[in-house]
């Protein structure tokens, strides 16, 4: 089975993620906080992060922590980086810490399904 953490401050965009994703062969944890997050990655093992750069307001920078933490633990998965503040320095900073791909919010759902799929991860579309 394949697992992804899903991480933001944004209750709705956690549950709406974890729905297009989660199936019989992949399992879906979520978490609001980088504290949490962590704890996850400390306990398990995930293909796939996607993570939003701001969990804590306007100045925070969680997101792009939270990338350079699970290179540090797992540089083998795969981590997606989402925000709705992007600027052409974060996109930068996120893909120099490692990042596999890098959103702004909005995100395009079947863009974001094909990323997941080139990472072996099965994404079944629910009616």
């Amino acid at each position: 089975m394949k697992s992804i953490l899903i991480v933001d401050d944004e209750p709705a965009i956690l549950m709406a993620l974890s729905h297009l994703l989660s199936n019989e062969n992949t399992l879906v944890l979520t978490s609001s906080r980088i504290e949490e997050a962590e704890e996850a990655l400390d306990r398990y093992k995930f293909e796939l992060v996607i993570a939003d750069i701001r969990l804590s307001g306007i100045e925070g920078m969680e997101g792009l922590e939270l990338l350079s933490y699970v290179k540090g633990i797992s540089p083998e998965t795969k981590v997606i980086i989402m925000t709705a503040y992007g600027s052409d320095e974060m996109k930068d900073s996120a893909y120099k810490r490692g990042a596999y791909h890098y959103y702004e919010k909005p995100i395009d759902v079947d863009d974001l399904t094909k990323k997941v799929e080139d990472c072996g991860i099965p994404v079944m579309v629910k009616k």
